[in-house]
């Protein structure tokens, strides 16, 4: 259906005019064969599997990932395979793996790509920035992607809840005239809310400043800044905490999510409204520019290069954990474990 959003208009693909019916109809010949089972893979894979897709997953064996989907249900030379057994039986390839892993295993996932087979991405990085990932496919098979705006996990439990995550969608290459149906059959299979067009890259440099700014980066950024601030002027760690983020994610985004800002600021108290219509501009002035910076390292690839770099690094994974560890030890963090320990459901 087509919407306008103000002065533009797009095309949304919603469950009504493009029905799952029609989706396994159209996929009934095709293996699905999804590769990675670490964020996306799960939620993707079970969701096909779930709706009537035929589907087998791909992994490395003895990992922690290949113990999962076993814990998942997938079984052992029946629908779970090595990568390599996987990307040999499927016609749908669905390249799960992070962006690392994507860049380790092309070589060898290259030559399982015969004449006529899809390759299939829930993000544009790889083929982006080909000339540092090195990922270039050849031009006898359809390409495509379908990205779930929201991590896997949610994904799934959204799906087993009878709902769906929004996703966008991408042709980036049609060999056989059939990319546009076997990618809306896709983003429908996995459980998608509904979907929009996009291109890989607009794909990849939206994602990449979403994850840094307001979806993860930027959010951290402020609830750490405020809770500091909060607590150096002598409120307690609770106090701190319930004014940073409970209030923020239990109370106040839900009603965002159902109405929109503007309906969340009028059911609010009056001394809340004002100030908060006094003030949004200010943070707004001051984050624009970093904003603008941080479009910019991802536009101009420099974003890309040192996201391959780090990844890239043997030590990777132990510097992670310590990072993280380190998130998690925060005070801010500590007191969000106890706090959330304390509500009423956790009874």
């Amino acid at each position: 259906m087509k919407i306008k959003f103000g002065s533009v208009e797009e095309t949304i693909i919603t469950r009504e005019e493009f029905p799952l019916s029609n989706a396994i109809k159209i996929l009934k010949k095709e293996t699905i064969s999804v590769l990675g089972y670490g964020v996306q893979g799960p939620g993707q894979s079970l969701n096909l599997k779930d709706n009537g897709f035929k589907v087998i997953v791909g992994q490395r064996k003895n990992s922690f990932s290949w113990e999962k989907a076993l814990k998942d249900g997938w079984i052992e030379g029946k629908n779970l395979f090595s990568l390599e057994e996987a990307a040999e039986k499927g016609t749908i390839i669905m390249y799960l793996l992070s962006d690392a892993g994507q860049i380790s295993f092309w070589p060898i996932l290259r030559k399982y790509l015969t004449k006529g087979k899809s390759l299939y991405f829930s993000h544009g990085f790889g083929l982006t920035f080909c000339k540092k990932t090195q990922i270039y496919p050849s031009k006898d098979i359809d390409i495509f992607l379908v990205a779930p705006k929201g991590s896997g996990i949610s994904l799934r439990r959204f799906f087993k809840k009878g709902k769906g995550i929004n996703s966008s969608y991408a042709i980036y290459q049609d060999y056989s005239g059939k990319s546009l149906e076997k990618t809306l059959s896709i983003g429908i299979g996995i459980g998608s809310g509904y979907l929009f067009k996009t291109s890989f890259k607009n794909e990849v440099y939206s994602d990449l400043v979403g994850e840094r700014g307001t979806l993860m980066g930027a959010i951290q950024g402020i609830f750490a800044a405020q809770y500091q601030v909060l607590r150096e002027k002598g409120h307690s760690p609770s106090e701190s905490f319930n004014e940073t983020v409970e209030e923020l994610t239990q109370s106040l985004m839900p009603l965002v999510s159902e109405k929109g800002m503007d309906w969340m600021y009028a059911n609010c108290s009056t001394t809340a409204q004002r100030g908060a219509l006094d003030w949004w501009k200010k943070f707004r002035d001051a984050t624009f520019p970093i904003f603008k910076e941080l479009y910019h390292e991802v536009y101009s690839e420099k974003e890309a290069q040192r996201i391959i770099e780090a990844n890239s690094d043997v030590n990777y994974r132990i510097k992670l954990k310590k990072e993280l560890q380190n998130l998690k030890k925060s005070e801010l963090w500590e007191v969000g474990s106890i706090i959330r320990d304390l509500r009423p459901e956790k009874k």
